[in-house]
């Protein structure tokens, strides 16, 4: 049986990240897009891993364009955005895809160990519904990533502890982090 740590990642400049890396550390896993609506959010997750980092904590952000096209550009340009406009910290990945046959390892497992529970309630939840019912009936029952900014969160242990999706309220993200500190 597979866990967390089994897993790798390619770097911006081509080398591997293994998931070894962040053994003990608490790790938000999140597939980012420069051009969504959920983009803002990384405004909160740069407030969460300045507030958190120091005590063990680390986001991995991994862009994907599966999305309707949503991060268009290059590595570097999908990194030069971020740390110009939201002026993150943590780095950004290579684009790599989170659904279908070339889909990460990584997020095969994810998806495995935390599946799609719902969008929650409000706004944003219903619009997200009612694009992805067009897209894939069947979305409620099945563990693919729905949309940008799904997040996974991990513990120090690398278990799969929560998943929230890209409708989830940030504080709340925010304090699952900070239970697992």
């Amino acid at each position: 049986m597979s866990n967390f740590y089994d897993y790798s990642v390619t770097k911006r400049d081509g080398s591997e990240l293994s998931m070894k890396e962040f053994a003990g550390r608490v790790v938000l896993v999140v597939n980012t897009a420069t051009g969504c609506g959920f983009t803002p959010q990384y405004k909160d997750l740069e407030s969460i891993y300045e507030e958190f980092h120091d005590q063990g904590f680390d986001i991995l952000d991994i862009p994907c364009n599966q999305f309707a096209g949503q991060t268009p550009g290059t590595d570097d340009e999908v990194h030069e955005f971020c740390t110009l406009k939201y002026h993150t910290k943590f780095d950004q990945m290579k684009k790599s895809d989170v659904n279908g046959e070339n889909a990460l390892d990584l997020y095969r497992y994810l998806k495995s160990q935390k599946t799609f529970e719902s969008f929650g309630k409000g706004p944003k939840a219903f619009a997200m519904g009612v694009m992805l019912k067009k897209i894939d009936p069947d979305y409620q029952n099945n563990a693919e990533i729905k949309w940008n900014f799904t997040k996974f969160l991990i513990d120090r242990e690398g278990n799969v502890v929560r998943r929230f999706e890209p409708t989830a309220d940030m504080q709340e993200v925010c304090e699952a982090v900070r239970e697992l500190l």
